[in-house]
């Protein structure tokens, strides 16, 4: 009875997303269905030396992999599609995303070679889809990129909604308004869970339009005596429209610089989502052709990325585009915190050469505006929705306290709304909700084509090196009569240099043999014993005499 019991129960976690900015992935279990909502990447912070991406652990997922029913992709942006090539690798699942964000997706499995292998389904706002015990269906949002959804499960305990990343944008670019009705009817039948993004919690009133931008676009295009260079996010392309708008309005002809600005433009625009006038587009290599004022150029690094178009056009090593003095350059984006400092940079390096760089807060300059909700958006979707229970999601753990009081300030009885962390189990059964256990959750780290490869101990060990260096100790011992035949050779990198450490070199070298021979006399004959014994002396050694712990590594060899 009590494996009944437990097998029936409603279970909601999050294996990435909650508690974070980005790596967004869900899940929602009723007795053997499991769904899973995005599945999305993040950068690594600097202390995660050499790591390119990171994605979620999908442990539990692998281990349940008969139970996983779909994948639902709520929209294209790498936070929610960047973690598609490397989970498929791991588990195979069926993946269901609007037109938009679904060419997103095959771009990338094209290029991973799962384009082929990987089962995928086209769905709309109007899509209902059985999912074994589940039923899901999905109403618009707006967003900063078209094709978003939001995801509403029926589960026999009751209705879960999923709202993806939105904002209630009265006057989007293109027809891309919020179902406001649909989600209305929605909380009307009566809605179990909430799980309702937090990016702008702590931000007071309402987001503004995306539509300033344009206009905003439009008025420094024309006052600009020389090019213009904007750079934002190659996602937003209601903002990628406004760029092409105001160099319609100017009368500048438009250049693309950034592969993943290339591959959005290219994909939206053979979709319908993106509208560029015939003859607008020039090539890179054209761009010297124009006068200075006919000129546009769209690029990536709006984030100080350190390969990205705009950065090397800062620090005067991009192939075909220099930065000229009394260029416009604006930075339409707003910095992702922790990428101030290489922003930063980049903002130097442009006015250097001259430029009039137009950057900072989107509000300031009126070149940017979030496409996520501010609190009175977040508040009116609460109401709309009007949830038993409420799971704040997609946000710092500061940004989710601040949406858990907007909740409780619009009707959520306390008790009834629950932050969690990554794995943490939110269970409901018979209509009663409560924390319950975890499942695995935590972070993959890709470096190169390893896929969780590199762990805890690996990235401690280039901490290590990045900070203190390495001491490479070469020693050949005689078979025979276990005499140093050959060494101690000693090479340093990272640690000190050597022309001008030749004293402390080779003192080393002399506690090394000494270390040995006693090591020898003593009857260690073990080679990971020797090892050690080095390690120890030459460490306490050197960090009396520069305070300073390198990686010590000692390559003994028998002859």
């Amino acid at each position: 009875m009590n494996n009944h019991k437990t097998e029936k129960k409603l279970t909601i976690f999050a294996l990435g997303g909650v508690g974070e900015i980005g790596k967004n992935m869900y899940a929602v279990q009723y007795a053997n269905d499991i769904i899973v909502i995005d599945c999305g990447s993040k950068f690594p912070d600097e202390e995660l030396l050499g790591i390119d991406i990171i994605v979620p652990d999908i442990t539990y997922l692998i281990e349940n992999k008969d139970k996983v029913r779909a994948l639902l992709i709520t929209h294209g942006h790498e936070d929610h599609i960047g973690g598609l090539p490397y989970i498929l690798k791991q588990l195979s699942m069926p993946v269901y995303a609007s037109r938009l964000t679904m060419g997103l997706i095959e771009g990338k499995l094209k290029e991973a070679g799962l384009l082929g292998s990987t089962e995928r389904h086209l769905i709309h706002s109007d899509s209902e889809i059985k999912l074994g015990s589940m039923k899901a269906s999905f109403f618009k949002t707006n967003h900063s990129i078209p094709d978003s959804l939001g995801v509403v499960l029926d589960t026999p305990e009751g209705v879960v909604v999923h709202t993806g990343d939105f904002k209630f944008d009265q006057t989007p670019v293109g027809d891309y308004h919020a179902d406001i009705h649909r989600m209305a009817e929605i909380g009307k039948k009566g809605v179990l869970a909430l799980l309702s993004e937090s990016t702008n919690a702590e931000r007071p009133g309402f987001t503004p339009s995306e539509r300033i931008v344009g206009a905003n676009f439009i008025d420094a295009f024309r006052k600009a005596e020389r090019r213009v260079i904007v750079s934002t996010f190659a996602s937003n392309v209601h903002r990628l429209q406004q760029v092409v708008d105001a160099a319609a309005a100017s009368g500048r002809k438009l250049a693309i610089i950034g592969r993943s600005m290339v591959n959005m433009i290219t994909i939206a625009s053979e979709l319908g989502y993106l509208d560029i006038p015939d003859g607008m587009l020039i090539e890179t290599n054209e761009v010297n052709r124009y006068a200075d004022n006919q000129v546009v150029i769209l690029c990536t690094g709006s984030q100080g990325e350190p390969m990205s178009a705009l950065t090397r056009m800062a620090r005067s090593n991009h192939r075909q585009v220099e930065i000229l003095e009394g260029d416009t350059v604006i930075i339409s984006a707003t910095p992702i915190p922790g990428n101030e400092r290489s922003i930063g940079r980049t903002v130097d390096e442009l006015f250097r050469l001259g430029a009039n760089v137009i950057y900072g807060s989107g509000t300031q300059t009126g070149m940017h505006v979030s496409g996520h909700g501010s609190q009175e958006e977040l508040k009116l979707m609460l109401q709309l929705m009007a949830p038993k229970y409420f799971i704040p999601i997609h946000g710092e753990y500061r940004m989710q306290l601040h949406h858990k009081k907007l909740a409780e300030a619009v009707g959520v009885k306390q008790g009834h709304t629950f932050i969690v962390d990554n794995g943490e189990i939110v269970e409901i059964v018979n209509g009663d909700a409560r924390k319950s256990g975890k499942v695995p959750a935590g972070n993959t780290y890709i470096d190169g084509l390893g896929i969780g490869d590199v762990g805890n101990i690996v990235l401690r060990d280039r901490k290590h090196l990045s900070q203190d260096g390495i001491l490479v100790v070469v020693v050949t011992i005689s078979k025979q009569d276990k005499t140093i035949k050959s060494g101690p050779d000693i090479i340093s990198r990272g640690f000190v240099y050597v022309r001008e450490s030749e004293g402390l070199l080779e003192e080393a070298g002399r506690i090394v043999t000494r270390t040995i021979t006693k090591s020898i006399s003593d009857n260690v004959n073990q080679w990971t014993t020797l090892k050690s014994n080095v390690k120890d002396s030459l460490g306490r050694f050197l960090y009396e005499q520069t305070k300073r712990k390198p990686m010590i590594l000692p390559i003994i060899m028998e002859v």
